[in-house]
């Protein structure tokens, strides 16, 4: 992909405060707007429009992050977006989320089938990638469009994925997708450490670990299908880990059904351990050269 130029107006003088954010070339407009700011954006013509919203916060329950997606249409009132963000606010249901991300356009130009189209998308694009737990009841239905606007949505969806990691939200991103790490190789070229692997017999469960991970840009993911330990040395273990051992999807025969990201190789190795482990040294490429030796 080409370089992007990317503009991002600080509304209220601050990187924590309201920011719209614009792509050179682009009709589109996207809005970062906390929860506590809606109703200063009363007087911002275009989110009386119609468009697409994100609501980002944390479960209490798990510690992860969530988001909804949802779409709103021009009213008779002659209000839009701003008034279904007005609606969430209220809504106790909804308490979770902290702030909002709206992609419209400069030119009005959404109408129903535009804005179902791309809650569609998004919606599936957040749960394929498996970062946030996404709140969404039912999937939306995408509509139908004729394949020239659909390849005219597409392309409006690539830059908004764009601007939702300026914003700090990799709703988009599956763990395992992003910028690998890499090294120096004997030769003086630079290559991409490999996938890992650990593999030990848990004797006090009778269990052998197999787990496959990845060394990323953000730190270790744990890759799903891996079999993680059923037992666990709380003694040893840090509260983090044996928080993400409690919230993990694993199932009934011990197999991890989604990516987890950890801060460090050792983290990890502890996750599918359940015991203290060196991650450095536990993690291993299939021709066992160890993270360290690379």
């Amino acid at each position: 992909m080409s370089g992007k130029n990317i503009n991002m107006f600080l509304m209220d003088g601050t990187p924590g405060g309201r920011i719209k954010s614009t792509i050179a070339n682009w009709t589109g407009l996207a809005y970062r707007i906390p929860r506590t700011e809606i109703e200063r954006c009363k007087n911002i013509s275009y989110l009386k429009q119609s468009g697409v919203y994100f609501l980002f916060g944390t479960s209490d329950d798990t510690g992860k992050p969530v988001a909804y997606i949802g779409q709103a249409g021009n009213r008779k009132n002659g209000e839009g977006i701003l008034e279904r963000l007005s609606e969430h606010k209220k809504n106790p249901e909804k308490d979770y989320w902290i702030e909002a991300v709206v992609f419209t356009t400069s030119n009005n130009s959404f109408g129903p089938t535009e804005i179902s189209f791309l809650e569609n998308k998004f919606c599936n694009l957040a749960i394929k990638a498996g970062r946030y737990e996404v709140k969404n009841a039912n999937d939306p239905s995408p509509g139908h469009i004729t394949e020239e606007k659909e390849s005219e949505l597409e392309e409006f969806a690539e830059y908004a994925k764009i601007i939702m990691g300026t914003f700090g939200h990799k709703i988009f991103e599956p763990l395992d997708s992003t910028q690998k790490i890499s090294v120096e190789s004997d030769n003086n070229d630079v290559e991409e450490i490999p996938l890992l692997f650990l593999k030990r017999h848990i004797k006090s469960a009778n269990f052998t670990v197999e787990a496959t991970g990845r060394q990323t840009s953000e730190g270790f993911v744990v890759l799903k299908g891996s079999k993680i330990s059923p037992d666990e040395k709380t003694k040893v273990l840090g509260p983090g880990i044996i928080k993400a051992r409690k919230n993990a999807n694993i199932d009934s025969k011990n197999i991890l059904r989604e990516d987890v990201l950890f801060q460090s190789p050792s983290s990890a190795a502890g996750f599918v351990t359940g015991n203290s482990s060196n991650g450095l040294k536990d993690w291993k490429t299939k021709d066992g050269i160890s993270l360290k030796d690379l």
